[in-house]
Order: structure tokens, then C-alpha cells, then sequence
């Protein structure tokens, strides 16, 4: 039976630093998502499994043949689907013997079902591609589904995949989604797609600390966390009671000793008891005293410790919340409109042909469609970077765009020093309070932008736009969630929840549209047109 064993491993990074220590997992045939903050080593174990790294201890031993998809699929100029496949000779074959060429011992050997059997391996993934196509004419995206369906023809007994519907519109994963979950081997898949992620037999979450395995899906691991965030919640309430009560209790000591050495200084007074007993009672009642205030010391040490440690459970477990000035956006307001525009980058060749579109209020929509189809430059003529061919844009409100690269910060600046720059008026105690709320406290606000990952650089972008005393009235944000870690796509989904204002977003991400909260979809169609 096939299978993936890895022992004790450990990977160190070139300064010393360890990035994984001490893994012990096992894969058998089933469909297990990786998941885990960027940086933790998710794609680091995936290329040391595959052998294309080795271990700095430990090991992995593999049953099975394996398969791997990368994130970035690199073609030659003369590279074929038919090469992808590596069926380019069992092809030609079946060429000759078409044209009545094929010698006896060729026709043996001719597999007749293989263009029937390609053809259908890329319908499953969605695409209309022939044998001769040449990979280099396929979009980024494609390619990727191209070289999915090449691995499943090859039928291994591992699937491993890093990051499979990066990129991919809104048809691509859901083609990727339907084929993993027919998928009865084993895959191993790193990704931050919840709806792939919910395809999923169990997820594996990497932390500094190691790894933790959970049955089932994206939900069922999200439900296994909210009963782990209960129970720490619990333990810190318990851990807080026992360290009251404690203290009421040392404190209801310390009144009986003083009552009971005050009846015994009287008792002294009036010369009633021999000294050596008085003597003797007093002894006692120190060591008593001293032994009990041990105990209690002991007790109530613990209960603090075992506070601090559900305290720090708690703040991993509980997701990012943050609450944000309002932008006192009418609800009859118009705040952006588009009448009869047709626009592109080149003159004989409009992506957008004569779209009508408005919001008003604080409305959320979402703007989706096929890679190539015009997203992007509807985004540049509402943002004024491209002027339309014909038709009227007018945005009417107050407007902020945060792209995929945060573009609207200063790498060279810190946190801070950008929501000053962006927040004119804004106070340093202001500026320090908004910051906290998006997790940028004390020094973490004095960081370079230019450092930052890309969910800290998102934040801070939300943190810089959101966090002052007036946001802006519409909100355009461009693919949010991409290459981020699922941490950091909950942060940024708690910050457009908490913002009232109008929004306006393009994304591939169903379950981040879901949950923000989206009211409205415009589609672009591929060749201009709009659903």
C-alpha cells in the first residue's frame, strides 16, 4: 500500500535559524491540505518529501510514485501539450498508423484510446486544448490546469501540489476543486483556497511548535479550532476564579492569625497562661502561619501561569477582530458611476465595450470574470489611470484602491509613518490607537514597510486607510486574498467587514466574497461585454 512516512524531521535555515524540527506525519491514499502562517516551511517539507531537498535530520520514505506540481508551470517556445503529457511519441504512432505507415511490431505497440483518453483529461480541468497546442499561446492559468490534468493522466500514487488555483479565474478552481475531489489516491496540497481546502480528507496545520493533524475539511477544521478557542476560555476563566479565590482565602488567613495573635498578646496581658506555653502556642502558630502562606504562594504562582498560558492560547486562537470610524455614507448616495463606457490600452482593441454600471450606498460588489477579460482596466478607468474611448466614469466619493502589492504605501517609510502621511491631522496618540487595532502595537508600528510580509503589508495598507478618524466612502480592492496565508486573509476579512462604506472588489476567492459580505456581481465577460 502506498504511503509517505516522515520522521523526525528538521530543516534549518542558512543564518541557523530551525525552521521545522521534529515532524512525524503519515499520508496514505486520501486528500490532506497543508496549512499554515507563510514562512512556517509549508512549501519547504513539500519539495523535501519530493526529494528535491535534503532533510537536515530525520527522513521521509515513500511508497508509491510521485507527482509535482509547481506553482509557476515554465514552457519551452516549442513545448506541446502533447509534450506536457509526455505522449508526443505514442502520438506520432498513432500518426503513421493513420497514414497506413506503421510497421507491424508499431501497430502492437499503438495505444488507441490515448487521444481520446488526453482529450478528456483536459475537459476535466476545462479545457478545449489539443495534442499540438503549443503551451507557450496558453495563459499562466491554463497552463497550470494543463500540466494538473498531465498529472492525473499519469495516474501516480501521490498528488503533490503547491498553491494549484493561484492565479486561476473563477471557472479554473472550480475545474481544479472538481478534480481533486474525484481524486481516490493520495495528494498532499498546500493552499490558502478554503473551498479546496473543504474538498480535503484532513488538514495538517504547521506551526513553529510542529505539526497538528485534523479530520476532514477546511470546516471541520475551523470547527475544531472554535471548540479549542472555548475550551482555552474556559481554562482561563477557571485559572482566573482559583487565583480569586486564593487570594480571599490568604487574606481571610491573615485576619484569623491577626485575631488569634491578638487574643493570645491579651491573654499574656492578664499573666493567666505559663510563658513557656504562651511561648510554645506562639511557635506553633508562625510555623503554621508560615507553611500555610507557602502553600497558598505555591497555589497561587500556578494559577497565574496557568492564566498567562490560556491567555496565550486565547490570542491564537481567536480570530482578528477591529472596529473602525464610520464613513457616514448615505444610503441614497451615488458613489460611482460608469455610463456607456468603452475602453483599452489599445486603440483598435477595446476590452470593455459599452458598460453601464453604478453604486450606490454602501453596496459590496463584486467584480469577477475570465483572466484577460477587462477586471483590471475597469479598475484603471474608476481609479483614473486610464481615460475611456467613449462613455462617462465619475467616482462621487472619497475612494481608496489597496492592489495585490499595497502600492499606495511607501516601502521606505514605517507603519507609522505612513499613517501619518496618509492621515493628515492625525495625532500620534491617534495614529498609535488605529494601528493597535490592525495588530501594529507599540514597536510593530516602527517597522519598515519594505519588510513586511505580504499579509502584514495588506494590514497595514487596511490599518493606514481604514484606521483613520474619516474612510474613505468606497473602498477598490484587487485580488486581496492572493498569496496570502489563511491568517492573514481572516485579518483582512475582519477589516472590510468592520468598514460601512461602499465596496468594490475583484477576486477570484468565493469564500472571501461570501464573507464580506458581498451584495452584487458584475461579471466582464471575455471579449468586453458585462453580465
Amino acid at each position: 500500500m502506498s504511503s509517505i512516512v516522515v520522521s523526525k524531521l528538521a530543516w534549518v535555515l542558512p543564518d541557523g535559524r530551525p525552521l521545522f524540527s521534529d515532524l512525524d506525519l503519515t499520508f496514505g491514499a486520501e486528500r490532506v491540505g497543508l496549512v499554515g502562517r507563510n514562512g512556517v516551511g509549508k512549501t519547504t517539507l513539500l519539495k523535501v518529501i519530493a526529494g528535491e531537498r535534503a532533510p537536515r535530520c530525520g527522513s521521509v520514505s515513500v511508497s508509491g510514485q510521485l507527482a509535482v506540481l509547481r506553482q509557476s508551470v515554465q514552457v519551452s517556445l516549442d513545448e506541446t501539450v502533447a509534450d506536457l503529457f509526455g505522449v508526443r511519441d505514442a502520438l506520432a504512432l498513432l500518426a503513421r498508423a493513420a497514414r497506413g505507415e506503421a510497421s507491424a511490431e508499431d501497430l502492437t505497440q499503438a495505444d488507441w484510446t490515448l487521444e481520446a483518453r488526453l482529450e478528456a483529461a483536459l475537459a476535466r480541468l476545462g479545457l478545449s486544448a489539443k495534442a499540438e497546442t503549443k503551451l507557450s499561446t496558453l495563459s499562466g492559468g491554463q497552463r497550470t490546469r494543463a500540466a494538473l490534468a498531465a498529472l492525473v493522466f499519469a495516474e501516480p500514487d501521490f498528488l503533490i501540489l503547491d498553491e494549484p488555483t493561484n492565479n486561476l479565474d473563477r471557472d479554473g478552481r472550480a475545474a481544479v476543486i472538481a478534480q481533486l475531489a474525484e481524486w481516490r489516491a493520495g495528494a498532499i496540497v498546500v493552499s490558502h483556497d478554503r473551498e479546496l481546502l473543504d474538498a480535503m480528507d484532513a488538514i495538517v496545520e504547521m506551526t513553529s511548535l510542529g505539526a497538528k493533524r485534523y479530520g476532514g475539511g477546511w470546516s471541520a477544521y475551523r470547527a475544531r479550532k472554535a471548540t479549542e478557542l472555548a475550551a482555552a476560555v474556559r481554562e482561563l476563566e477557571d485559572a482566573e476564579k482559583r487565583s480569586a479565590d486564593l487570594a480571599r482565602t490568604a487574606q481571610a488567613t491573615i485576619e484569623r492569625k491577626m485575631r488569634k495573635d491578638g487574643g493570645g498578646a491579651r491573654k499574656a496581658a492578664k499573666g493567666d497562661a505559663p510563658q513557656i506555653l504562651l511561648g510554645m502556642m506562639k511557635e506553633r502558630s508562625e510555623t503554621t502561619g508560615a507553611e500555610h502562606a507557602r502553600i497558598v504562594e505555591k497555589r497561587r504562582e500556578q494559577a497565574e501561569v496557568d492564566i498567562a498560558s490560556a491567555r496565550e492560547q486565547i490570542e491564537v486562537l481567536q480570530a482578528f477582530a477591529v472596529k473602525l470610524a464610520p464613513t457616514e455614507l448615505a444610503a441614497s448616495k451615488q458613489v460611482l458611476r460608469l455610463a456607456d463606457v468603452t475602453a483599452g490600452y489599445e486603440p483598435d482593441v477595446p476590452v470593455i465595450r459599452n458598460l453601464s454600471f453604478e453604486i450606490v450606498g454602501p453596496e459590496r460588489v463584486a467584480v469577477v470574470g475570465p483572466n484577460g477579460s477587462g477586471k483590471s482596466t475597469l479598475l484603471a478607468l474608476i481609479t483614473g489611470v486610464l481615460a475611456p474611448r467613449s462613455g462617462e466614469v465619475r467616482v462621487m466619493a472619497s475612494w481608496a484602491l489597496l492592489d495585490q502589492h499595497v502600492s499606495m504605501l511607501d516601502p521606505t517609510l514605517s507603519i507609522r509613518d505612513n499613517f501619518l502621511t496618509l492621515n493628515l491631522g492625525a495625532d500620534e496618540n491617534a495614529c498609535r490607537a488605529a494601528l493597535a487595532r490592525f495588530m501594529f502595537r507599540a514597536d510593530a508600528a516602527l517597522q519598515i514597510v519594505g519588510t513586511l510580509s505580504g499579509g502584514q503589508m495588506l494590514r497595514a495598507g487596511l490599518a493606514c486607510v481604514l484606521g483613520g478618524q474619516k474612510p474613505p466612502q468606497l473602498l477598490v480592492l484587487d485580488e486581496p486574498t492572493n498569496h496570502l496565508d489563511l491568517d492573514s486573509i481572516e485579518a483582512v476579512e475582519a477589516g472590510v467587514r468592520a468598514y460601512d462604506g461602499a465596496l468594490l472588489i475583484v477576486s477570484h476567492d468565493a469564500t472571501f466574497l461570501d464573507a464580506v459580505g458581498v451584495t452584487r456581481w458584475l461579471e466582464i465577460l471575455a471579449g468586453g461585454g458585462n453580465g
